[in-house]
């Protein structure tokens, strides 16, 4: 029917059960895609509003229709005309249709969902094609009666699938007792993927639970080829938004040609990390030591009852109606209470005469960030004191210098597995996982080793302050230079860094990198050092002798496809160009590794 008969059939249309009497609506079809091939999965039916209607869109027919009353039968006749026209398009791939769960009880209930079935029978499709998609837009009241009516659906071979997971609406609760065949991830966790590392751990976890649920994922609200390509690369099965096809009212065969390149690309997402992952749940909570605390009127004898008690206390806690006042720290008391005449004296005085009334006291909540302070702080005494935990200035218990001093590097060692805290730029752990990423999908790319010349005299000369600075300015200089979205920056550590290359114009990329890191280095020394073009410092054999200025060296090992076969092999390699890099003294090595050779080929040098 041509648009001037759909508004001749509608411009009189007062309500939505006459719109539907009249089967006026009109549906439209949207691509869900395979993620690893680009080949149309399957559609999504849409409804939407002929021209002319008084409503201009589905969101106000549907709240046309909750006014009026008849939301189950406006959703049942969009699943009929989406089923009339999927079939008479040719049935191809697999049809998606939105049902509320009050839509689907009533559709069992009534035997609607019957005659749909018999209808596919009669055109020669299977019941496997037809896939009903729980929308949530009301709570769910009746669980168990969902969880019947979606077994019927699955007795009837009929898939399920989970709409909007993620979007407040939708429960974990739901999917664990429905179990779906398909869950699709709200827009709101696909938009920007590429760029939010929260984002990026949510798709990871959610693939956990679909591994578990055994269902499968689609990402929602694919707008941009870069979102395209992280969820690709995070393993999303399926995919669907208007940069892989909007909505028409003809079934697509093909996605768009933008979407198909970025799919057909063997090129890799550089996906955003966490920052601080190893501090992440952190707190003070875990020097927790559960010990007793004595009021404020207790003796020095009753103190030291207290410690004949538990002989494992390493201090005891005053406290003044449950607020920590003062600390008494065994080894110190025990001396003073041993001494001649003390117990005399003193033994049945406040013990508060003889603690330190200014304790060191931390929330249990404080985090490993909130504790670096307190560890680098003039007042040192805790180290050997302790100190008093409390939650919301109560007391909890007592906390040992020994215990912060290790879990604080304990928790900055595991940082630094996967961030640099000089940098926050990733470290070991991320930097191979990106590398046997490009691996697995057969992708050319570049590996450049960055080491800088001369700088353990600089650092020994100038300090480890201005030695950070500069491996600051070497983070920074990487960074502008790279392609964002395609090369990845790592830091292994100290002055060495590693950039993955994608983008074709690497080469240029190294040689501007190295001409700006010189130039800028060079600012980092004193006018005289500068001016003499280096600083006199012992080498690593102690001799005192001249050093040039600190300069870039990049080691660039070059991969076809299939040359290595894991990320180690790929480190290795790059460790040998870099070593060539710094004693051939140019700026940019570049081994071009093949198989015929284990040792660095110079192809290219500046």
């Amino acid at each position: 029917m041509d648009p001037n008969t759909w508004s001749a059939a509608t411009k009189d249309v007062r309500s939505v059960r006459e719109l539907v009497e009249r089967r006026a609506l009109l549906m439209h079809y949207q691509p869900i895609v395979l993620s690893r091939d680009g080949s149309v999965y399957g559609h999504e039916a849409l409804v939407r509003t002929p021209p002319g209607c008084r409503w201009p869109g589905p969101e106000a027919l549907f709240q046309a229709a909750r006014a009026e009353g008849v939301t189950e039968a406006l959703e049942l006749a969009c699943v009929r005309a989406a089923l009339s026209g999927w079939i008479a398009q040719g049935a191809r791939g697999r049809l998606l249709v939105n049902l509320s769960a009050a839509a689907l009880l009533a559709a069992l209930a009534d035997g609607q969902l019957r005659r749909m079935l018999d209808l596919l029978r009669t055109q020669g499709v299977a019941s496997e094609a037809l896939v009903v998609e729980l929308t949530e837009h009301e709570h769910v009241r009746d669980v168990d009666a969902l969880v019947e009516a979606t077994e019927q659906l699955c007795r009837a071979r009929i898939g399920v699938a989970l709409d909007d997971f993620g979007d407040g609406r939708s429960s974990l609760r739901l999917w664990s007792q429905i179990k779906p065949e398909i869950v699709k991830i709200d827009r709101y966790f696909t938009r920007d993927v590429g760029s939010n590392g929260d984002k990026v751990q949510t798709f990871r976890a959610l693939q956990q639970l679909a591994e578990t649920f055994g269902a499968q994922l689609v990402a929602e609200g694919v707008e941009t080829a870069a979102e395209l390509r992280a969820v690709r690369d995070l393993g999303v099965p399926l995919v669907q938004g208007y940069f892989l096809g909007r909505p028409a009212a003809q079934l697509r065969e093909a996605i768009e040609c933008e979407a198909a390149q970025v799919l057909a690309d063997h090129a890799i997402a550089v996906l955003p990390q966490r920052q601080r992952v190893g501090n992440r749940g952190w707190s003070a909570s875990r020097l927790l030591i559960d010990a007793p605390a004595l009021p404020v009127t207790a003796t020095h004898d009753e103190v030291f009852a207290a410690f004949e008690r538990r002989a494992d206390l390493p201090a005891l806690a005053i406290v003044d109606a449950d607020r920590p006042c003062g600390l008494l720290v065994r080894s110190e008391f025990i001396a003073q209470y041993a001494r001649p005449f003390f117990k005399e004296l003193y033994g049945r005085r406040p013990a508060m005469l003889h603690a330190n009334t200014h304790p060191l006291c931390l929330d249990v909540h404080a985090q490993v960030d909130d504790l670096i302070a307190v560890l680098t702080s003039s007042d040192q005494r805790y180290l050997s004191q302790g100190f008093i935990l409390t939650e919301g200035g109560r007391y909890r218990g007592l906390g040992t210098g020994e215990q912060l001093v290790r879990a604080v590097t304990e928790a900055r060692i595991e940082a630094a597995r996967h961030a640099n805290p000089l940098t926050f730029l990733p470290g070991n752990i991320p930097i191979t996982q990106h590398v046997e990423r490009l691996l697995e999908r057969g992708a050319p790319f570049a590996v450049a080793y960055a080491d800088l010349n001369h700088f353990k005299p600089y650092n020994d000369h100038y300090g480890y302050w201005r030695g950070d600075e500069m491996i600051r300015l070497l983070a920074q200089v990487l960074l502008t230079h790279v392609e964002a979205d395609r090369d990845f920056v790592g830091h292994v550590g100290g002055d060495d860094f590693v950039v993955v290359f994608q983008s074709g114009d690497w080469q240029a990329r190294c040689r501007t990198i190295v001409d700006q890191f010189n130039a800028r280095a060079r600012d980092l020394f004193d006018p005289d050092d500068l001016a003499a073009g280096g600083i006199r410092a012992e080498d690593r054999d102690g001799v005192v002798r001249f050093h040039p200025c600190t300069t870039l060296a990049l080691g660039v090992l070059r991969i076809a496809p299939g040359r290595f076969r894991a990320a180690a092999e790929v480190a290795n390699a790059a460790a040998k160009a870099k070593r060539h890099a710094k004693t051939s003294g140019v700026g940019v090595y570049v081994w071009d590794a093949d198989a015929s050779t284990s040792e660095p080929r110079s192809s290219s040098s500046t």
